[in-house]
């Protein structure tokens, strides 16, 4: 049994035969585009900042499908060594920007813990804490001094790295090992509408137990609707297919959806104030 997950042992046979079948993540990638409407996310981030809170798009995003998971658990799945397991928890790692004690710009990864009782507040100040803390110069996380040890010496990198793998297959990788790692998550996200780009699709690591990455992308005219004068955010996705079926992943993007058009319901206790709005309105 591996320290992140529990092996899944009664899923259907065609989706334990994929990992054998495609063996690699790159090989399994499926990609899609979601589309944010920016004016309920608008809306709701006004409504908390009148009430002295300041809520992030990329936050709302993350409360969103922290909701959505918890109502679909296999999306947090992972493969190992052509194995499904579940995994025994929920986190999530992003990249941001830092300045080096010498000015230079510099990037750093940030992995965060969700647990059960989480909504769009409490990860809210999940993310802010997270970033506060590594954008400080002096400061170098767990992760940069890990990987600033690892390639302080010329051959360390290679060894390391292949140990880290052979280990990771077979379960015996320790979990302050995993917890360093950024790409053993259930969720990689990257803002580019921050630095005013695009959406891309971007891969899963072939290393680590990745499952998902989610590109937010700048804002566009909703082409959708012919509704130009509003604002939808592209979402570029890349899943490994692998994890479960495609009906799975379709009820957890409907889900996702309805959360992301009705944001208010990212708070605890939201569902229970009012029902949730039925699939026709997503």
């Amino acid at each position: 049994m591996r320290p992140d997950g529990t092996r899944v042992k009664n899923a259907s046979a065609i989706v334990s035969a994929l990992p054998y079948i495609m063996p690699r993540r790159y090989d399994a990638h499926d990609y899609i585009t979601e589309y944010a409407e920016m004016e309920p996310m608008r809306r709701y981030i006004q409504s908390k900042r009148r009430e002295g809170v300041r809520i992030s798009y990329m936050a709302l995003i993350l409360a969103a499908y922290f909701k959505a998971y918890q109502q679909n658990p296999k999306i947090n799945r992972f493969i190992m060594n052509s194995k499904i397991y579940q995994r025994n928890h929920f986190c999530v790692s992003f990249v941001i920007l830092k300045t080096r004690a010498d000015g230079t710009p510099d990037e750093t990864s940030v992995k965060i813990f969700f647990e059960d009782g989480d909504d769009v507040i409490s990860i809210n100040r999940k993310i802010e804490d997270a970033v506060a803390l590594n954008q400080k110069k002096e400061h170098n996380n767990n992760t940069d001094r890990f990987a600033n040890f690892m390639f302080s010496l010329p051959v360390l990198p290679t060894l390391l790295v292949g140990l880290v793998k052979l280990l990771d297959r077979l379960g015996l990788l320790p979990r302050f090992v995993i917890d360093l790692s950024p790409f053993h998550t259930s969720l990689f996200i990257t803002n580019l509408a921050s630095i005013n780009t695009e959406a891309i699709y971007h891969h899963c690591y072939e290393f680590g137990t990745t499952g998902v990455f989610v590109c937010m992308g700048k804002p566009v005219p909703n082409f959708l609707t012919g509704e130009y004068n509003k604002k939808i955010m592209p979402l570029g996705i890349v899943m490994d297919e692998r994890i479960c079926t495609g009906h799975e992943y379709a009820l957890f993007w409907q889900t996702l959806r309805r959360y992301l058009k009705h944001p208010e319901l990212t708070e605890n206790g939201a569902e229970e104030r009012a029902e949730m709005p039925e699939a026709a309105e997503a």
